[in-house]
């Protein structure tokens, strides 16, 4: 999946050469706490976990490439081909952040989700405090179904959370405008 923009922005398959880079993402402390994970993580375990799921039909993984450069991760997990819903995931590294990958990524991972696997609805769920994710995903078409009050514990208290979702007409319809303006 890519952009037409001069440069190539694209999501691919994780392989498991990108352990490495996950691995950095994984045990990064400043990612971890808005994905509410403890930031460790041994590189054994990672691969274990490569190997247990790499043909989970329940999940689809990517990652995110500028200029064939590594920048990021987005995921779509427990997918639910029944109900058509998946949750949606995205880490960008860093060094990165700040360029406009996420919004890129996500409308690349939307598009798939909605348009090859015919989902009706992503959701994610977001740290209250995490202000500039939950801009970026009002921008994207998500909205708010509900707070989780104090869900997960992290560095030492708890942390309420924002469900927010959006559905494949509503993405569609914001496609179509975007395409028309």
């Amino acid at each position: 999946m890519t952009t037409g923009q001069a440069h190539l922005f694209r999501l691919r398959p994780l392989e498991r050469e990108d352990l490495a880079f996950i691995h950095q993402l994984d045990n990064n402390a400043n990612i971890m706490r808005y994905w509410f994970e403890e930031p460790y993580e041994a590189f054994v375990e990672l691969s274990d976990l490569y190997d247990k799921h790499i043909h989970d039909q329940s999940e689809r993984r990517f990652i995110v490439e500028s200029d064939s450069e590594k920048v990021g991760l987005v995921e779509l997990v427990e997918i639910d081909y029944v109900h058509r819903r998946s949750e949606f995931q995205i880490i960008i590294a860093p060094r990165y952040q700040g360029k406009g990958y996420a919004s890129r990524a996500a409308k690349l991972a939307m598009d798939y989700a909605f348009s090859v696997l015919n989902l009706y609805k992503l959701y994610l769920i977001v740290d209250k405090e995490n202000v500039k994710a939950i801009h970026i995903y009002n921008k994207l078409g998500f909205h708010t179904e509900g707070e989780l009050i104090d869900e997960f514990f992290v560095n030492g208290r708890y942390h309420t959370a924002i469900r927010m979702c959006v559905f494949q007409h509503q993405y569609f319809a914001m496609k179509q405008q975007s395409e028309n303006a």
